[in-house]
């Protein structure tokens, strides 16, 4: 099991060596960015952009680009990757606002520290800070392209609150949340990326599909950590998203064939939004028993099977390893 962490490691740090440099640049941009002449904003913007996280989403924009063709990290691409960076992480304190999320990235999340109408207005700022940004590209399909994900985001949230506390959520349910909350933004970047290369259409679909198909399988995984990672590598309690009203994906797939008595329990956490009648360890054997993290882990290599063939019918690359070796990076990780 070490070694073969040790090795994912390895493929990691190669992959993001190839973008290190214009990271960086796009970190320098968002700090640049997240300045306010409001205080109370710039400090939870600099909170926010300090936390760190996986910065996925402007990688797979940045490699995007290089991948069709821009080698040397335009200043449109290093400019839209800060913006999707910005989209995500607006997102998230929204969302931690909306869960009552005590924690996010292992710290005390925004909402917790400055309350919630002070984090949902920041988040506000945020989100027409990165729209400002973009507008300097003066390129209305730049702006089609954040327009229609922001709204698909926004109405995936939406859905998600109407199905809060419900088990009748049905896989279909679930991948379509997928699809609007996750697998839309990480097709937009790879869209984006490709668009500030200048590639074809053609291109630009085939990528913005390939990051669709990653983004679904990136999100399948995430909900089985939640139930099967450990609390210090995951940076937040495990078991979260059940205790805030959700259920995903392996919970759907055990509650198919669970009894009257078993579904009851789970609608008990439901009620209670907490572990104190019916303990999480008691969930968690249901899902094994009805091997609802097996099912789960086996659509998300489906959704990664087939984004290594897209990303295949370019030719070899550095910058199309990459892509390649990103799909592999997105089953294996373990938060």
């Amino acid at each position: 099991m070490q070694a073969g962490r040790v090795g994912e490691s390895l493929r990691a740090r190669e992959l993001f060596e190839l973008v290190h440099e214009d990271l960086q640049r796009v970190e320098a941009e968002i700090g640049l960015e997240s300045v306010a002449s409001v205080k109370a904003i710039t400090t939870i913007s600099r909170y926010l952009h300090s936390s760190g996280g996986k910065r996925l989403r402007p990688t797979l924009l940045l490699l995007a680009a290089k991948l069709a063709g821009d080698g040397n990290g335009s200043p449109s691409a290093i400019r839209l990757a800060a913006v999707v960076e910005m989209i995500h992480t607006a997102t998230l304190v929204h969302d931690d606002v909306i869960d009552v999320a005590q924690t996010r990235r292992g710290r005390p999340s925004t909402n917790v520290i400055w309350g919630n109408h002070a984090s949902v207005l920041a988040g506000d700022w945020l989100y027409m800070q990165a729209f400002q940004v973009a507008l300097r590209e003066r390129n209305f399909q730049v702006l089609d392209i954040l327009i229609a994900l922001t709204q698909m985001m926004v109405e995936g949230e939406l859905l998600q609150l109407e199905r809060i506390g419900s088990l009748e959520v049905t896989e279909a349910d679930y991948m379509d949340l997928v699809d609007r909350k996750t697998a839309s933004l990480f097709s937009a970047c790879a869209r984006l990326g490709a668009l500030t290369a200048g590639a074809e259409c053609a291109v630009q679909e085939k990528l913005a599909e390939y990051a669709w198909n990653l983004g679904m399988a990136f999100q399948l995984v995430d909900d089985v950590l939640d139930f099967t990672a450990a609390e210090t590598v995951l940076g937040k309690p495990v078991g979260s998203d059940l205790r805030e009203g959700k259920v995903t994906l392996p919970l759907i797939y055990a509650l198919q064939g669970a009894t009257r008595e078993e579904r009851a329990r789970v609608e008990c956490i439901l009620r209670d939004h907490s572990y104190e009648r019916v303990p999480f360890a008691e969930v968690l054997d249901l899902i094994r028993r009805r091997r609802g993290v097996e099912r789960a882990m086996a659509r998300a290599e489906a959704f990664t099977e087939t984004a290594r063939g897209l990303i295949n019918d370019f030719p070899d690359s550095p910058y199309q390893r990459a892509l390649y070796t990103l799909t592999e990076l997105v089953t294996e990780r373990d938060h």
